[in-house]
């Protein structure tokens, strides 16, 4: 059962889920030999399959790199950490396992617990690899992840910006975050997972087990909400998803009104006439239409 259930993504699930996990690792160099990575598994269907899709690599790459797999418990119930476990023997994953007890830290906050539990998880990996030795840490998120960041920080956040596939950490000196899997689409992982009859995590929360969710992890929030209008979205246009991913990397800063990199900001004001000047074209338009304003 084991090696069918690995041996399908290289062959039913070649195209939708193994060649675009290549692909992603190699567009964006995202593993270079000597790398020791932790792939950080949740329980949920997307860090299961991103496991076992750098367990094959790491098995049969041509440059040398380690992994280890690590399970964080925050505080999950026995059942959840139960399913985790069964799971990971299940596709002969050998995960590590340690506790963090966060849910118990954000059970009295009021304000953005789901921000703060975010984060001192992501603290937690980060430590808990680095005292592994290694210098990279690798989360399952997905290309639907990608395209519903991109719009719920334009909806909801009043900004432009993607989840990126790879990051430097600020916290943790010499430590990357890669994202193997940011190129494969949900519904290819929710196929691969209905193939076998495999059954997954979903959102396993203490705080919101009660909400009532579908067998693929849907709930009530702004990313929920999000996915339902990429939903209809793609009725209109199959392409939705091509051009919203495409739109991050197609960015043209001359149109932008104002940007920023980190603390430095930028306006289309403060260069505009020293523009007009540089790039008025040999017949005066430029100079002409200034004038006619």
């Amino acid at each position: 059962m084991q090696n069918l259930i690995e041996e399908s993504i290289v062959k039913k699930f070649n195209k939708a889920i193994w060649l675009k996990f290549l692909k992603g690792i190699k567009e964006y160099d995202m593993i270079q030999e000597g790398d020791k990575i932790a792939v950080c598994i949740s329980g949920g269907k997307d860090s299961m399959l991103m496991a076992l899709c750098m367990k094959r690599l790491q098995k049969y790459s041509k440059y040398p790199f380690e992994v280890v797999y690590i399970v964080m418990n925050p505080g999950y119930n026995q059942e959840n950490q139960e399913q985790i476990v069964r799971n990971a023997e299940l596709l002969d994953i050998p995960i590590q396992t340690f506790d963090a007890r966060i849910f118990d830290y954000v059970v009295n906050i009021d304000r953005n617990p789901c921000y703060l539990c975010a984060r001192m998880r992501r603290g937690n990996l980060y430590k808990t690899a680095q005292d592994l030795g290694c210098n990279k840490i690798a989360l399952g998120h997905h290309f639907d992840d990608v395209i519903e960041t991109i719009l719920m920080g334009m909806l909801y956040g009043s900004q432009i910006q993607t989840m990126m596939p790879k990051i430097h950490s600020e916290n943790f000196e010499g430590m990357q975050l890669i994202r193997p899997m940011y190129l494969v689409r949900e519904e290819d992982i929710i196929a691969w997972k209905d193939y076998h009859n495999l059954k997954f995590l979903q959102c396993a929360c203490r705080f919101t087990e009660e909400y009532e969710k579908d067998e693929n992890g849907s709930g009530t929030s702004k990313r929920q909400e999000v996915k339902e209008l990429l939903a209809q979205l793609r009725k209109i246009s199959p392409a939705i998803d091509k051009n919203i991913f495409r739109s991050v990397e197609n960015v043209n800063l001359k149109t932008l009104i104002s940007y920023h990199i980190g603390d430095e900001y930028h306006h289309f004001l403060d260069d505009f006439d020293q523009n007009i000047t540089n790039h008025g074209t040999k017949s005066g338009e430029g100079r002409k239409e200034k004038k006619s304003c």
